[in-house]
């Protein structure tokens, strides 16, 4: 169970981690590069947050069905 733990605890610090990377979609990308840098980072991080909410959930069920006690 130690192992479980370093390894969710590893994918948490990886995810807070990749909130700093820049991500754009080819469409948002067109937009961003001929508008000002503020719309850019905005869709920026509207991008990154629409991505990392399905991954809290899968993060979040496995933790629960693993903490779950067998009976």
């Amino acid at each position: 169970m130690k192992g479980l733990g370093k390894l969710v605890f590893l994918l948490i610090v990886g995810c807070l981690i990749a909130a700093d990377a820049t991500a754009q979609c080819s469409m948002c990308r067109a937009v961003a590069e001929s508008q000002y840098n503020s719309l850019a980072e905005g869709l920026n991080n509207g991008i990154l947050y629409l991505m990392g909410i399905p991954y809290m959930l899968l993060i979040g069920s496995a933790i629960y069905l693993f903490r779950k006690p067998k009976s």
